[in-house]
């Protein structure tokens, strides 16, 4: 609840609404939105319980249709309104500085919003362009062995050539989109069983 409604001051304020013709506790709810300028409306838990020792009090009654209470101020209301008028002539002014400060505080909450965002777009526009920049570009082949090397060589050339394919092959896959972390967690755990597969090979 805001500040200018402390000290009972909310309840006060309700017999002033109810004096103006009956209402239900929504209508009330969105008469103080409006009035609030909609940066402040109180929730039924504040609103409810309120009217409900009001009408105890003998200061509002209600008559119920279609499941749905309408209140409406009694004399005894009236009475009190009149004898708190002065008090309920400070509270309206004091409602008036809240949503001056509130419009105000409002609007630099906007404005800082507003420039936290171009800046966001500003730091995103400049990796994307960063990104387009920097393209990837595969490793360079392994150095191809002398001629007359033996059989082997050839082997250890190929092996070479295929690593380097598999390598170009798997950058390719893992920039050709968007993959989800777990699939990424899974295609690292592939590799390393494929390693530790071949580490076990070639001892």
């Amino acid at each position: 609840m805001t500040a200018v409604f402390s000290h009972g001051r909310l309840r006060l304020y309700l017999l002033k609404l109810l004096d103006d013709g009956p209402k239900h506790g929504y209508e009330l709810i969105r008469l103080l939105e409006d009035r609030f300028l909609g940066l402040y409306a109180p929730s039924a838990g504040t609103i409810y319980p309120r009217l409900q020792r009001l009408e105890a009090e003998g200061l509002v009654s209600h008559t119920a249709a279609g499941g749905r209470k309408t209140y409406g101020i009694t004399d005894a209301g009236r009475d009190e309104l009149r004898q708190r008028a002065g008090e309920l002539s400070t509270l309206e002014a004091d409602i008036a500085a809240s949503v001056a400060d509130l419009s105000s505080l409002a609007g630099e909450i906007r404005s800082e919003v507003s420039g936290s965002m171009r800046d966001l777009k500003r730091e995103l526009s400049e990796a994307a362009r960063q990104t387009r920049r920097t393209r990837w570009e595969p490793p360079p082949p392994p150095p191809r062995p002398a001629p007359g090397a033996g059989p082997r060589a050839a082997l250890l050339d190929e092996l070479d050539q295929r690593l380097s394919a598999f390598t170009v092959e798997v950058g390719r896959l893992a920039r050709a989109r968007q993959f989800s972390d777990g699939q990424l967690r899974t295609a690292i755990r592939l590799l390393d069983g494929a390693l530790d597969g071949l580490r076990r090979l070639l001892r």
